[in-house]
């Protein structure tokens, strides 16, 4: 009997764990929700800036050094976005994975310092130890703020006009839709002409490109000027629209991971019931030929 006590209690405990798990799903289900209203209620300055920027770098791709592609540079810098929590499957070892290799990728194109900002409590313990960490955003991965994506786009600006990086480049998870989430790893500056006509956002358009403005521009001083004083505000708009998508992407990725967490403990719950039904009708034929016999070796006497 002793044994169908901790069967028992094994299934009590998984089936605790099976609800945790299962809540856990059904509010990372409601934050995907919000995650991407939020990205959709940005989508018309991004989109707008977007064609903005691709039709002035297309006007200015002769004079501006902001549209370089340098083979080697000494300085540089990656933006990593991951969770604060945990319980997200292979969400946060694969930024940590691809930040490791990015760091190699610059090293061997010459630059011999290579400066990190964390954003979120994982990637930033999983760094903890690297010496060049310029800036850390922690318990706000899944409600990340204007503010915040200002103060790192200040610095990536700040940086790149003093010539203090040759590269920066952002690393984050990309919510293509509330179930898949793809690992993006992009150029933010100088500006990478694939980079601006690439389709941004998830939901309904992720196959639309953006455009060049068909209207004829003229620039003053010039188109270079003006990328210039376009570039904060792209930067920003790149910094916080990777921002809300990590968010979706996170909640996309817990989503995924409890789903399987909890079909995982549905499935030992019925190989444990199946477990206890047996020992338990092994337990009662036991005690049925022992009644059965103590009633023959009565009739004995």
């Amino acid at each position: 009997m002793s044994n169908l006590r901790d069967i028992k209690k094994r299934i009590s405990s998984v089936s605790t764990t099976e609800q945790i798990t299962r809540t856990m799903e059904m509010v990372s289900t409601a934050k995907i929700a919000r995650a991407l209203s939020r990205e959709k209620a940005s989508e018309p300055y991004r989109r707008a800036i977007t064609d903005v920027m691709l039709t002035v770098a297309g006007d200015a791709s002769s004079e501006s050094p902001l549209l370089d592609n340098p083979e080697t540079y000494e300085e540089a810098l990656i933006v990593a976005i991951s969770s604060d929590r945990g319980l997200a499957g292979g969400f946060n070892v694969q930024v940590e994975r691809a930040i490791e290799a990015r760091i190699e990728h610059f090293r061997r194109h010459g630059a011999k310092k290579i400066e990190l900002i964390t954003c979120g409590r994982k990637v930033t313990e999983y760094f903890r130890d690297y010496p060049d960490v310029v800036m850390t955003v922690v318990g706000e991965s899944d409600a990340p703020t204007l503010r915040r994506a200002e103060s790192i786009s200040s610095y990536i600006c700040d940086g790149f006009a003093g010539d203090r990086f040759g590269r920066v480049d952002i690393i984050y998870f990309h919510a293509r839709n509330r179930v898949d989430q793809v690992l993006r790893q992009e150029r933010i500056l100088p500006l990478d002409p694939e980079v601006l006509e690439a389709p941004r956002g998830p939901r309904s358009d992720e196959t639309g490109a953006p455009k060049r403005l068909s209207s004829p521009f003229r620039y003053s001083p010039s188109a270079s000027h003006v990328l210039n004083k376009l570039i904060p505000s792209y930067v920003l708009t790149v910094v916080h629209q990777a921002l809300i998508d990590s968010a979706a992407a996170e909640q996309g990725a817990r989503r995924k991971a409890m789903h399987s967490a909890t079909e995982n403990a549905s499935a030992i719950i019925s190989d444990l019931k199946r477990t206890y039904n047996r020992v338990r009708q092994a337990s009662i034929t036991t005690e049925l030929n022992e009644i059965v016999g103590g009633a023959a070796a009565l009739e004995d006497y």
